[in-house]
């Protein structure tokens, strides 16, 4: 497994898809997965630290899970097929530890919420179309140019408040 955070958010030129950028620690290691524009506004708004008036999904979630007596572990991106991520969000409650299943996007929105650590599988790692800055270092840079010119109301401005 390896850790990693949010490196920011952005969209794919060539479509227009939202997506949200991990890194490792070192940032040698970039893996973009694309995502809904609401969890992309989700985790936009938390990374920014704007709440909304009424609890999102996300934040009815945490609170379900911590008042019936359970603690967030972690995210785990732990599968890739056909160009589709998966993810489990792992919670423990009376010294067990449960996964359950979970989209990618909901799972980092999740992640970020409850300052969970988010980990890459090694095999997700291997197959996924990932930038690696030692071996593209132009590519890692024009990368890196792209998701910091983002803003988060790049994504906000598609939510609709209640």
């Amino acid at each position: 497994m390896i850790q990693m955070q949010v490196g920011g958010l952005g969209f794919d030129p060539r479509n227009l898809s939202p997506l949200v950028l991990l890194r490792d620690e070192e940032e040698l290691n970039f893996l973009p997965i694309w995502i809904g524009i609401f969890e992309a506004a989700a985790i936009a708004m938390e990374l920014q630290n704007v709440k909304p008036p009424r609890p999102m999904t996300h934040d009815l979630l945490l609170d379900f899970i911590e008042k019936l007596g359970g603690t967030l572990q972690r995210v785990i991106v732990n599968e890739v097929k056909e160009g589709t991520f998966y993810a489990v969000i792992e919670c423990e409650k009376d010294k067990k530890i449960m996964k359950i299943d979970a989209r990618p996007s909901d799972a980092i929105a999740l992640a970020v919420r409850a300052h969970l650590p988010i980990f890459v599988s090694e095999v997700v790692m291997m197959q996924a179309k990932l930038v690696n800055a030692e071996k593209d270092a132009d590519e890692t840079k024009k990368f890196k140019d792209f998701i910091q010119n983002m803003k988060p109301e790049d994504f906000t401005k598609y939510y609709k408040k209640d």
